[in-house]
């Protein structure tokens, strides 16, 4: 399987529900380091995974629209806790809409998955792996 890993970062304000989140239950923010991997089986007629400045530009804007938010504000995600877990979903889910719609390239067409990371320090982060 080959890939290719592209990374942004995101600052974001939110605070949690349940006694499980001890102080973070607090409004507090929390800077993310975002690594988006594309794979697929084959490399496509170009030797590539996909674009990697498409790929570049569509983590951009999926991650721009979230950044510098108070996400307990934004209406997406009234009642939830948005996890590190839930955002990397979130993130990947918009990112494999984005390949759908054709806006990495028709090479992207055949990607086989994407697993987005968020990491909230360098001793911690969290994953999300979908097909596509």
């Amino acid at each position: 399987m080959f890939s290719i890993t592209v990374r942004d970062h995101i600052m974001i304000a939110h605070s949690f529900r349940g006694d499980v989140f001890g102080p973070a239950q607090r409004l507090h923010g929390a800077t993310f380091l975002v690594d988006a991997t594309f794979r697929r089986e084959q490399l496509d007629e170009d030797n590539i995974v996909v674009d990697i400045g498409l790929a570049t530009q569509e983590l951009g804007a999926v991650v721009g629209a979230l950044n510098y938010r108070n996400l307990d504000n934004e209406p997406d995600f009234a009642g939830v806790n948005t996890s590190t877990e839930f955002l990397a979903k979130v993130i990947a889910d918009r990112l494999a809409e984005r390949v759908h719609k054709g806006a990495l390239g028709e090479g992207a067409r055949g990607l086989a998955g994407l697993t987005v990371t968020l990491h909230e320090s360098h001793v911690a982060w969290a994953s999300y792996e979908r097909a596509l």
